[in-house]
């Protein structure tokens, strides 16, 4: 996981296969409090998250494993 300020984290998610995958865990990051912006590459499965604070590494894998995946 890195972070970049201002507040711009990119972690790595395991298990995305689709458009529906990508759809899914762009939904769950987004609705974590502060998030502004979800980009998600599924072909590495990076998935780029921009927020207007700092996110816990336990708050963004809360909203992976919801949309059914697993954070690396």
């Amino acid at each position: 996981m890195t972070v970049e300020s201002p507040f711009r984290t990119t972690v790595t998610v395991s298990g995305m296969t689709c458009g529906h995958c990508v759809a899914s865990v762009t939904e769950e990051v987004g609705e974590v409090a502060g998030v502004q912006g979800v980009e998600v590459e599924l072909e590495s499965g990076a998935v780029t998250i921009t927020a207007d604070r700092e996110l816990g590494r336990d708050e963004i894998e809360a909203a992976v494993v919801e949309a059914g995946y697993t954070l690396v």
